[in-house]
């Protein structure tokens, strides 16, 4: 069953907002929400419904997002909002946003029930939800694992579900690669709509990335100036997965800054192993972990 999150007056209409507070969230921002049990593989896992269209879906077809400038959501960007007892905080702006993590998807039992945006969802759209990036952001989700690459748009909250960073349509995931699979390893890069556009072609094609990463999978358990406080960490973790390895890496923004040491395991097999650790670590009283790919 989903669990209810906390009303405020800062909440922001979000992922949860699909299970069933859309008509108050356009009345009054202080609506209460809902959190699903956890996003996971293929959709929402603790809720039934959810998965691909039964018809079969021509994704070649679809054309990328195009990035437009358009003006900000008035009901999704609060400057912060909660969900399961977690502060989100949106942000000013998205220039310059870089980042890679884990994508996962969303698709039949969401479609078409309103969005962060306001608008609704099309599991059939090039669209996205992301926690924090301004609504609407045009994104670049390159696929890590297959040099796939697609443009969407993000203008819904989500994924809430720990170590994922980005939660597709059914559509963009499949375009991408990764609907099989349920997530996959992205880069997300916020697009300037201000900036020009080579224009799409007529016959849409699935785009790959000249030169892309082979994408190692690590889960990073803290970071420390000094080194011995990385040794004694990384002592700590070893029993969670002797196989994996555990490292500590020393780097530095530039010669001016002082080294920090940061304390990995992996690489990692697969997102369920990073899902599992991740779980263990927060036993252990670890909560800083986090997904990094090299």
């Amino acid at each position: 069953m989903a669990k209810t999150a906390a009303c405020s007056a800062q909440n922001v209409p979000s992922a949860d907002w699909r299970a069933g507070c859309a008509i108050v969230l356009l009345t009054i921002l202080s609506a209460c929400s809902t959190l699903p049990a956890s996003r996971g593989p293929g959709g929402w896992q603790g809720e039934s419904g959810d998965g691909p269209p039964s018809v079969s879906v021509d994704a070649a077809a679809v054309l990328d997002a195009v990035p437009r400038i358009e003006a900000r959501s008035p009901y999704g960007n609060p400057a912060f909002y909660e969900v399961g007892g977690q502060r989100y905080y949106v942000m000013a702006s998205s220039a310059g946003y870089v980042e890679r993590g884990i994508a996962s998807w969303y698709g039949t039992k969401f479609h078409g029930q309103r969005t962060s945006s306001g608008e609704p969802y099309n599991m059939n759209a090039m669209t996205a939800a992301h926690p924090t990036l301004p609504i609407p952001t045009y994104v670049e989700v390159i696929n890590l694992r297959n040099g796939r690459k697609v443009i969407v748009k993000v203008n819904d909250r989500g994924p809430f579900l720990r170590n994922r960073l980005i939660d597709l349509s059914y559509v963009a995931a499949m375009k991408l690669g990764i609907t099989a699979e349920g997530t996959g390893l992205v880069e997300v890069r916020a697009i300037d709509p201000a900036a020009p556009a080579p224009p799409q072609a007529a016959e849409p094609t699935v785009t790959l990335v000249a030169q892309h990463d082979s994408a190692a999978l690590y889960v990073q358990v803290g970071a420390f100036a000094d080194r011995n406080n990385a040794e004694r960490l990384s002592q700590r973790v070893t029993s969670l997965n002797p196989n994996a390895g555990i490292r500590i890496s020393e780097g530095a923004a530039d010669k001016a800054h002082p080294p920090i040491y940061r304390v990995r395991i992996g690489p990692l097999p697969s997102v369920e192993e990073v899902d599992r650790l991740t779980r263990k670590l927060t036993d252990m009283g670890v909560v800083d972990a986090h997904v990094v790919i090299n």
